[in-house]
């Protein structure tokens, strides 16, 4: 048995010195992963399209590994956590069993259409970081070249066209947040090992990870590659660049059926619409397809993750691999798109789209957007879109059911997860502090810096100094669009929510003195708890 076990494995290795076509680069080896028994678990959902079997494995089981010293498996936690929509093949659980012995490299692919990613992409993000917490090695990968073209799926129209500066510039953006995110994680917990064409990097005990040797990390640019080597980031713009539209139809295309091309889903609904869809648009799961072949052969990446709207783009790639390299191994997972209980998607709000950078929205606001979620959905985003135990969420859905729990208290917790994931320490201290600044009846001492900084999240005017002293705040609260009316305003007063500098006011009669200036340049307006103007003064 174990001669024909190594005998299978020397096979592989040879094919895969064999296949060399042009497009893929130098032939590589990559780490092997084991097949192990199934454990006894909840089947997975599990979702194949026509021309997509379920891989088989070459390799045999390790044995003798301890079971008491085995990590977590990644699929068992994504799938507890309701982070699995489908999985090319239950294999893929055996597969991730081992981490310590046979760590698998897992990619999710973003393409750069703007300066940030939003909440939409935050789920590929937190998946990355699971796999990284359970000892295996993330890639992220940036669509320099795919982001050219524009992904069909999930949309009723073609991409808006970027010019290469735009996109060049998207992409160096997109790659900073997504070295801040998973360069915070807590320490490579799991020692990882692999083949012997690997080299080892010794980064501390908060750092950890693998980088191969070859000419494939010569093809990648200086500023496309991560900093930090727990995790890589690449741009598929380094291989795309030197490719040729006759190398691609030579080598990749001819392995391309238009039948199995048509039938994904993102292409049958466009090709329906009154739109239709692109040439451009319908080689795009070729493209996605291909990058998973190059980075599977010259990286040994083993997994593709995404959203369930790119299952079709994701099994593009695994039956490029299997009919190119004619080896199976390749997994693809998908996992549910963020959307709210009532089935829209959680991502958007009437101001436009929640992004992850703090340029683009301020970790206040994001902080904000986590606080205000309703108690039918905050269950659940607990379980996605943070890192604490199953345990300790069911205990927070226990304390939302007994008398005396304080509203938004679970909400609470999930804001300060989701920022401190999102922006670290330093923009949760950030958003702590305005959201304390901002509240009526807070007993914090309120300066012109502080409300400065969070002006930009809230409605604000200028006025002159003598517009402003001695003004009747019923006046002064209809003048600067705090409120529509004098009357909305006494009617306010009279149920305790109108407040100057967090202080309530429940007299008509109040004007506003020299001392309600804050330091003889700002106050802070409030009509209840969520609408605020800022007053400048000149």
């Amino acid at each position: 048995m174990a001669a024909a076990v190594t005998a299978m494995a020397a096979s592989r290795t040879s094919l895969l010195q064999l296949l060399r076509p042009k497009l893929l680069g130098p032939s590589r080896t990559f780490s092997s992963f084991p097949c192990c028994r199934r454990p006894c678990a909840l089947p997975l959902l599990l979702r194949r399209s026509s021309s997509q079997p379920a891989p088989e494995t070459l390799e045999a089981p390790i044995q003798g590994l301890d079971s008491s010293t085995r990590a977590p498996n990644v699929v068992d936690i994504l799938q507890e956590r309701g982070l699995i929509e489908s999985i090319t093949s239950e294999n893929l659980r055996s597969a991730c069993s081992t981490p310590a012995a046979n760590p698998l490299k897992v990619y999710c692919g973003f393409d750069p259409t703007a300066e940030s990613l939003h909440l939409g992409n935050l789920l590929g993000i937190i998946v990355l970081s699971w796999f990284q917490r359970c000892g295996h090695q993330a890639v992220a990968l940036i669509g320099g070249a795919t982001g050219r073209v524009g992904d069909p799926s999930g949309k009723s129209l073609e991409r808006p066209e970027l010019d290469v500066e735009t996109l060049d510039k998207n992409s160096a953006s997109i790659k900073d947040l997504i070295s801040k995110i998973l360069g915070r994680r807590e320490g490579n917990e799991i020692a990882i090992a692999g083949s012997e064409n690997e080299t080892f990097l010794d980064i501390g005990d908060d750092k950890g990870g693998i980088l191969q040797k070859g000419a494939f990390f010569d093809s990648i640019s200086e500023d496309n590659r991560s900093s930090d080597e727990s995790f890589m980031i690449l741009n598929n713009y380094d291989w795309w660049k030197d490719i040729t539209l006759l190398e691609f139809l030579r080598e990749v295309g001819r392995f391309a059926r238009v039948g199995t091309m048509m039938a994904k889903e993102s292409v049958k609904k466009r090709l329906v619409s009154e739109e239709g869809m692109s040439y451009t648009e319908f080689t795009y799961q070729l493209l996605q397809g291909y990058d998973f072949l190059y980075l599977f052969k010259n990286m040994g990446v083993n997994i593709q993750i995404g959203g369930s709207d790119q299952w079709g783009n994701i099994t593009a790639g695994t039956e490029l691999i299997r009919k190119i390299l004619q080896i199976e191994g390749a997994f693809g997972l998908t996992f549910p798109l963020l959307l709210k209980s009532d089935g829209t998607k959680f991502g958007k709000s009437e101001g436009g789209a929640i992004w992850l950078s703090a340029s683009m929205l301020s970790p206040y606001k994001f902080y904000q957007y986590f606080f205000a979620v309703p108690d039918v959905d905050v269950i659940r985003f607990l379980k996605i879109l943070t890192f604490l135990s199953m345990e300790e969420i069911r205990e927070l859905e226990v304390e939302m059911k007994k008398p005396g729990y304080v509203p938004n208290t679970v909400q609470r917790r999930l804001a300060e997860e989701v920022t401190r994931f999102v922006h670290g320490e330093d923009g949760l201290s950030e958003a702590l502090k305005a959201t304390e600044a901002l509240r009526p009846g807070a007993e914090t001492r309120l300066d012109a810096e502080t409300i400065e900084g969070i002006s930009e999240d809230v409605p604000s005017c200028s006025l002159a100094y003598d517009q402003v002293l001695n003004s009747s705040l019923i006046d002064l609260s209809v003048s600067t669009g705090l409120l529509s009316s004098k009357s909305a305003v006494r009617r306010l007063m009279k149920q305790g929510g109108l407040y100057l500098n967090n202080k309530r006011v429940d007299t008509e009669e109040k004007r506003v003195e020299e001392a309600d200036i804050i330091d003889g340049k700002i106050l802070l307006l409030s009509a209840g708890k969520k609408n605020k103007m800022v007053v400048r003064i000149s």
